[in-house]
């Protein structure tokens, strides 16, 4: 097969109907039945990445192997696919437009005057095809951010339209993903909102070729003639996307409803082999029949919103079927956790987690986690931050440093355990300028960490700027809390544990972003496993 074709996929009536899933469990499909394929998504907000935007607004930022402080949605094209993303399955406006000024500045335009079309379309264009053009897939598939009809997407839109006309029939289709609501008051499914969301997708010079219909209630073969009718699809690409208990189901629903024999159709190219989905089956499987249940505590400081922590549920999702477990997740705010009320909340729980974070909200609550969990032989699992706030508690509860804390928090401490990193003291940009992307770990042997990853190098994603002061190292050792993990160029010490505990190991990367269905990431598998046995207990 010589050229690559290209999905977009675009959203109507709503946001927040999962045109990412959709996209990955199209992707799934595609690439059981032995189709190469990727999937990047592009966003209209103006921030060049979601780097510096607070996890309220926009959720998780998920981070790549190259160092791409990305949208969360590329997390679940990782844990769908099992294939790594990179910097160029994630663009926003602010990075096109970015780009675009650069290339004036430099007199790459000839003094032209410099416009939406055709200098910012070109610009989204080419990088729609970037990875196309790389020959390392037969099928791309593109997810537009935002709501057909938002302002800020005018310009993908566009850039839409012109590359489906460039590429030429069968190279490229238009998946529109929209919401058939249910009215209750008048006891049935409104197409009226999927017609209008259509029409402003034809004004803009694009028809869809297929419509997938999210919906609450199944949707009668009478209501998909009149979509097809009214949206001008074909009927069998009126797709039905009913709402499921879990999103890993979506590619079963979606290969009922043939999606992506549809697609396959539209783009001429052969079915092969009915799509391979036995590993994700046992998968499912073991996520809807646990043997066992376990309460795991989240204590972090933006619990409120799901999306925070995205990648960390999906983990433990993956670990507890890895594990036959159903995986209940408790959030406790850090922000209210204190030594009054620490033994109360942490009742009933079987392990906890301090998740990552920035800034001073919320510390005193997480270093008092890591006590109660020390101290009463309770699970312990500590990322980025978590792990930071075990060095601290250990300093001042173990070593008797009072004040040990982090110049992060408190820049006059007469005990950093936690430190900013040498590199990093001279920066004043917030955007992409902290230790991201993988890097190399040395593991000792004859550690809990050598016991859960079962060799002595490893890499793994990061994304922080402060780190364990190494001048503490050897007190902290002496003292019993061990580093099993260095990073071999630096000497940055990236895992912590202690010995004489259940489980006890604080990781200063983001395991949680590696995790996918195919391998469950070791760290949540074993954790999870810890928890199992201490309930047991």
């Amino acid at each position: 097969m010589n050229q690559t074709k290209y999905i977009f996929v675009t959203g109507g009536v709503t946001s927040s109907l999962g045109k990412g899933i959709i996209a990955a469990s199209l992707a799934k499909l595609l690439q059981a039945r032995g189709y190469r394929t990727t999937i990047q998504k592009f966003d209209p907000y103006i921030n060049v990445d979601p780097g510096t935007l607070n996890p309220y607004e926009h959720g998780e930022c998920f981070v790549t192997d190259d160092g791409a402080e990305t949208d969360l949605d590329l997390g679940h094209y990782e844990r769908f696919l099992n294939v790594p993303t990179s910097q160029a399955n994630n663009v926003t406006t602010g990075r096109v437009y970015l780009s675009v000024i650069e290339k004036e500045r430099r007199g790459e335009f000839l003094g032209k005057t410099v416009q939406v079309v055709p200098h910012i379309t070109n610009e989204i264009k080419e990088r729609m095809q970037l990875l196309g053009n790389s020959g390392d897939y037969d099928i791309v598939i593109t997810e537009i951010g935002g709501t057909v009809g938002d302002i800020e997407s005018l310009p993908y839109i566009e850039s839409v339209r012109q590359l489906v006309w460039e590429l030429g029939e069968g190279n490229g289709i238009v998946i529109h993903l929209t919401l058939v609501p249910y009215l209750a008051a008048a006891g049935e499914l409104k197409t009226k909102p999927t017609q209008h969301s259509v029409k402003t997708l034809m004004e803009s010079g694009i028809k869809a070729d297929i419509l997938v219909c999210r919906t609450e209630h199944e949707i009668s073969d009478e209501l998909r003639q009149k979509l097809a009718l009214f949206c001008n699809v074909k009927r069998e690409a009126v797709i039905q996307s009913i709402d499921a208990s879990t999103i890993y189901e979506v590619p079963n629903l979606m290969l009922e409803e043939g999606l992506d024999v549809v697609a396959l159709k539209k783009l001429n190219l052969p079915k092969k082999a009915a799509p391979d989905l036995k590993n994700w089956n046992i998968f499912l499987q073991h996520l809807k029949n646990p043997k066992h249940v376990v309460n795991v505590g989240l204590i972090g400081k933006y619990v409120e919103l799901q999306d925070s922590y995205k990648s960390i549920l999906e983990a433990f999702i993956h670990a507890g079927a890895a594990n036959e477990t159903k995986v209940n997740v408790v959030s406790i705010h850090s922000e209210f956790l204190d030594e009054s009320n620490v033994a109360a909340k942490f009742a009933g729980l079987d392990g906890i987690v301090v998740a990552p974070g920035f800034g001073e909200r919320g510390i005193e609550g997480k270093i008092e986690a890591v006590r109660y969990a020390r101290e009463n032989n309770l699970p312990f699992f500590g990322i980025c931050l978590g792990m930071q706030m075990a060095v601290i508690e250990y300093g001042r509860n173990v070593l008797g440093f009072n004040d040990a804390n982090s110049t992060e928090m408190n820049e006059g401490t007469s005990h950093p355990v936690i430190d900013i990193m040498e590199e990093q003291k001279t920066i004043t940009d917030k955007g992409g300028t902290m230790r991201l992307g993988a890097w190399k770990c040395d593991i000792a042997k004859d550690t809990l960490a050598y016991k859960i990853y079962g060799k002595t190098q490893i890499e793994e994603r990061h994304r922080h700027r402060y780190e364990f002061n190494g001048e503490y190292r050897e007190q902290m050792e002496k003292a019993g809390l061990k580093a099993s993990g260095v990073n071999p160029d630096t000497g940055l010490v990236e895992i912590i544990e202690i010995e004489k505990h259940p489980f006890f190991i604080g990781v200063q990367y983001h395991p949680e972003y590696k995790s996918t269905v195919a391998n469950p990431h070791p760290l949540f598998v074993s954790f999870i496993a810890a928890t199992v046995k201490a309930k047991k207990k």
